[in-house]
């Protein structure tokens, strides 16, 4: 039983387990260096503070610093997304490799911030700042690239939808003129 469990989320595992972990010891660099609220870059570096830096910020509200104060609602919210992924994941078609890599990403982006808020009283740390962009960490990336990596996926299954359905059109008027 566990080998079929371990067959139906493997790729899942591998991909969003990697992220977590990264994410995780990210934050947990971040927030045993630098104090809350500070910043850091190494001094070969520092031409680009103004533009890029390492940062100990806080959430408590969505990704990108939205939303703040909905602690709650974005745990309660997490859950249900987590939950959501795991039972659809083993009905996606091996061969549609974007959906499952763009699950998995997301499944990796919703747990590493979930862990975050029930690990620090409904807060999430953040700590990429990039010019006036908001603040993020990986589990945002993740979660991004992974609506893009979803995004691109259903554009090329139209596109060979589109293709697919051309080609059946033009066979069968070429069947028609025939007769």
């Amino acid at each position: 039983m566990l080998r079929k469990l371990i067959e139906k989320y493997d790729m899942m595992l591998l991909i969003a387990g990697v992220i977590v972990l990264l994410d995780q010891w990210t934050k947990w660099l971040v927030r045993t260096n630098i104090p809350t609220s500070a910043s850091w870059l190494p001094d070969s570096l520092e031409w680009l503070n103004p533009y890029a830096r390492i940062v100990n910020w806080y959430n408590t509200g969505a990704a990108f610093g939205m939303f703040q104060g909905g602690s709650m609602v974005f745990t309660v919210l997490a859950f249900i997304v987590i939950g959501a992924i795991i039972y659809y994941f083993p009905q996606v078609e091996k061969s549609d490799w974007t959906l499952r890599v763009a699950m998995s990403m997301q499944l990796a982006g919703a747990l590493g911030n979930l862990i975050d808020r029930l690990m620090q009283d409904g807060r999430v740390t953040d700590f990429i700042s990039v010019g006036n962009f908001p603040v993020f960490n990986v589990a945002d990336s993740s979660i991004t690239v992974g609506t893009i990596i979803l995004l691109i996926g259903v554009y090329l299954q139209e596109r060979a939808a589109i293709k697919e359905k051309k080609a059946a059109e033009s066979q069968t008027a070429g069947e028609t003129r025939s007769e």
